[in-house]
């Protein structure tokens, strides 16, 4: 049988990419990664936010091709439901599916004012007003499922498709620095410390490809 194929962006800066490679590896499945390339019009346009239309990542498995990273996720459960990408209980699954929603459909702001950079790190990062609304949300979603599921994850002592969604954010914040609770910040060193996370972060800062725009000093 053909290995699953992961078509993805940059690992730098590509937040997007990293939910979906997340999404593969708690679900267990052998894949093959591709790249497309930094210099793409259409990669550079998602990469800095001025595209409307997210094409990677894109699986490919066994003659089905999804793309989105929910997508990914609802289609990697269906075809692997024992891989425990969801919470087993049905009021902590669809919170889990709530949560995962909202951080894949909004904080605009969020995005634009601390883009994905794992090859950077800011000091006294000045934070867009906007942007701390934003900030204020992801806390509270992360202080109700870590004191309602017990942690160290969003959905207790396994990771799940949430904390795939929320591990961009949580490198965000630590990349500008973000002043945190303590219980985020916990969070923050768990989704660091996860394996798949450390490999993911490795990899990023070997990537020869730079894209100039995102590494201007905000």
């Amino acid at each position: 049988m053909a290995r699953a194929l992961l078509t993805m962006s940059s690992k730098t800066y590509s937040s997007w990419s990293l939910r979906g490679w997340l999404l593969c590896k708690l679900a267990d499945l052998d894949i093959e990664e591709q790249s497309v390339s930094i210099a793409d019009p259409q990669n550079r346009a998602e990469l800095l936010l001025l595209s409307p239309s997210v094409l990677v990542p894109r699986l490919t498995h066994e003659g089905v091709s999804v793309w989105d990273t929910l997508a990914i996720a609802e289609y990697l459960n269906e075809v692997l439901p024992d891989a425990g990408l969801y919470p087993k209980d049905i009021v902590a699954r669809a919170h889990c599916r709530s949560v995962s929603g909202e951080i894949h459909s909004g904080f605009s702001n969020l995005r634009s004012a601390l883009p994905m950079n794992l090859k950077s790190h800011h000091v006294n990062f000045r934070i867009f007003a906007g942007a701390k609304p934003d900030i204020e949300r992801v806390e509270t979603i992360w202080a109700e499922c870590l004191s309602r599921y017990g942690g160290p994850y969003l959905f207790g002592a396994e990771p799940t498709v949430a904390d795939a969604m929320f591990a961009p954010v949580t490198r965000r914040f630590l990349t500008y620095g973000v002043k945190m609770t303590p219980e985020s910040a916990a969070y923050c060193a768990t989704i660091s410390a996860w394996p798949p996370m450390v490999e993911w972060t490795a990899a990023a800062r070997a990537e020869p490809e730079e894209l100039e725009e995102l590494d201007v000093e905000f």
